[in-house]
């Protein structure tokens, strides 16, 4: 296939990376509106942004056709993270690799002698983060006083770290007739100033559509109690079986704990966050690719720059801070047309926060149940089906060997055991503390709970209290199960809940024993009776929300002696008209002086010991 508007050696490398049609932003960028001018371009993410203003810089980059032989940079790619610039680097590669272009890749935590070396040798193309290309540029290794065309990859990306100062010295030492080509996924106010001060007249393009939510992701929601949320992450891995999945949380920490965890239960997984050093990072992500890893657990770092071409899978094991974030975490799958899903793990209390954030983004979303063991069970039998009857070509030797078992065992137990066998390999489902299969009933009595007895959780309504997080607490803390629990009944300031006759032993034992970190702060204790009577003695003590009265005036409320009693005087203060205050034998009417002290002086202080007049404490020597 031909494509329009290209150099034949580019039209070269696309057909041979099996490209039969451009994207819209890559067909906008080359358009005859946009040839030769500075563009501001908007894009969704994974719609090949690289690729398009890699078409865009290919009439300053080759001469005719054929590559420049010039040794200074002809174009300067600028990326916020050390991940983009080396995806970006890799791309250009493939994409420039015909027409003999040498691309030079700076970024941090990189050999930078070896990086001053490639530049030495002459490159058309400069990829690097804003840090380590000023770097260069102070030390005289970076040359830009031929540039023809700049390219700011997520700019607002870059202006949101903090690189404002660093993208201005870097663009303050390029010629002034360049191009300039801007791609933001947004528009606020520093990106339009930071155009109009490096852009002349630009061309404004947006391939943005109104639904933001990335027409090829799948978006799902499920809503767990917050200790669920371990065993919700390997229930979806294994419900889905994703050929590539990434797992984002908020903190290093937690990268560490759920990929310790995750590699415990037999998965195989790699982590990605900001304290692992550059080598460490390309490992894991060449363990995605060559398909050594299926699971990456990462933080925000692995949000923008990461390209796997397999990657069908993001769980959001921690909520992002915004729908920005989100969107750019879920866009590392569902990128250049492959269908992708993105799964929101969402603790009962943050339901809200989530339906606002998913409005704000105008995405449509599926809540659904987290998936159970036998969910996965059936899924399991339903994969081994289609593998086991798609057609495969076997050896020779194969087939001696299952004639050899035929002898021996009956074809169902050759069956059973490869079944067995295949089961054995994957990683155990988790048991769900509670997976949504009912709802707990707030107020609604339970048949079969008639003689049940109840207890007191010292949470109530002002704390958030709620039946989806407190059933998992009480089967956790009580060592019970849902089933031996009944009605759970929330005031203001405490919870009533009834547990079965035939559990009261075990749990009172339980409760009595010292909880979990996360729960050390609820406390569980048997109720004298049910929360009617409760509520009722509450009221009497002045509690469930309701401030004790205090029995006369003076009367401390926490049950201390009359303020009357107290050792500093026999009346309270303000009693005594200030008028007839009695005047001391000191200066202005004060108290005497105490023995030693210095005595008052209305010219002055006194001088100290050192004999020297101190007009401010600061002067005093010390």
């Amino acid at each position: 296939m031909t494509f329009e508007n290209l150099p034949p050696l580019l039209d070269e490398a696309l057909t041979a990376r099996g490209y039969t049609a451009l994207t819209p932003v890559q067909t906008a960028v080359i358009a005859a509106e946009a040839e030769g001018r500075d563009l501001v371009v908007s894009a969704q993410t994974g719609s090949g942004k690289t690729v398009a203003f890699g078409l865009a810089m290919a009439p300053q980059i080759l001469d005719g056709g054929i590559v420049s032989l010039a040794r200074e940079p002809a174009a300067l790619i600028i990326a916020p993270t050390r991940e983009l610039a080396l995806q970006v680097s890799r791309e250009l590669m493939w994409l420039y690799g015909k027409a003999g272009v040498r691309i030079a890749t700076c970024v941090g935590g990189m050999d930078a002698s070896k990086e001053r070396r490639n530049l030495s040798q002459g490159a058309q193309i400069v990829v690097g983060t804003p840090g380590r290309l000023r770097d260069h540029l102070e030390r005289g290794a970076l040359d830009l006083s031929a540039l023809k065309v700049a390219v700011l990859d997520e700019a607002d990306e870059m202006l949101d770290m903090g690189f404002r100062e660093e993208l201005e010295e870097i663009l303050n030492a390029t010629p002034e007739g360049r191009r300039t080509l801007l791609f933001s996924a947004t528009m606020p106010k520093p990106i339009v100033s930071l155009a109009k001060r490096y852009q002349r007249d630009a061309l404004r393009i947006s391939t943005v559509g109104e639904d933001r939510g990335h027409g090829d992701i799948s978006y799902q929601v499920v809503t767990v109690a917050p200790p669920d949320i371990e065993n919700a992450v390997v229930n979806l891995l294994r419900l889905h079986e994703a050929e590539t999945a990434i797992l984002f949380c908020a903190t290093r920490e937690n990268v560490r704990h759920l990929h310790a965890n995750l590699t415990e239960r037999g998965f195989n997984v790699v982590a990605l966050s900001g304290e692992h050093s550059q080598s460490e990072r390309n490992q894991a992500l060449q363990a995605l690719r060559d398909r050594r890893a299926r699971v990456c657990v990462a933080t925000d770092v692995a949000a923008r720059g990461i390209d796997l071409p397999n990657l069908s899978l993001v769980v959001h094991v921690e909520l992002p801070r915004d729908a920005e974030g989100l969107q750019h975490r879920s866009g590392r799958t569902g990128r250049a047309g492959r269908k992708g899903t993105a799964v929101l793990i969402v603790p009962y209390q943050r339901r809200k926060r989530v339906e606002s954030m998913l409005r704000g983004a105008k995405i449509e979303a599926d809540w659904i149940k987290v998936p159970t063991a036998a969910d996965i069970r059936a899924k399991d039998h339903d994969r081994l089906l289609e593998t086991l009857l798609a057609p495969v070509e076997v050896e020779d030797e194969d087939r001696a060997l299952g004639a050899r078992l035929l002898e021996t065992m009956s074809a169902e137990d050759i069956a059973a055991a490869l079944v067995r066998v295949h089961r054995a390999r994957m990683p155990q489902a988790a048991d769900m503390l509670d997976d949504g299969s009912r709802e707990q009933p707030r107020d609604n009595h339970r048949a079969g709970f008639d003689d049940s007895v109840w207890f007191t959780l010292n949470i109530g309504r002002r704390n958030n209290a709620d039946p989806k997080w407190i059933l998992p607490l009480l089967c956790r803390r009580g060592g019970v199960t849902k089933n031996d629990i009944g009605a759970i009944r929330i005031a203001a300031n405490e919870t009533h809940v009834g547990i079965a006759a035939a559990a009261v032993s075990k749990f009172a034992k339980a409760i009595a024993q010292p909880g979990h970190d996360e729960d050390n702060d609820v406390e569980i204790v048997q109720a004298s009776g049910p929360p009617r009577e409760a509520a009722r003695e509450n009221k009497r003590r002045g509690r469930d929300g309701e401030r004790p009265q205090r029995a006369q005036l003076g009367v401390n409320p926490r049950g201390d002696k009359p303020r009357g009693d107290r050792p500093f005087g026999d009346k309270p203060k303000g009693d005594r008209p200030r008028g007839d205050r009695p005047r001391g034998d000191g200066p202005r009417g004060g108290p005497p002086p105490r023995d030693g002290a210095r005595p008052f002086r209305k010219d002055g202080p006194a001088p100290s010991k050192h004999g020297v007049k101190h007009k401010a404490k600061g002067n005093r020597p010390r």
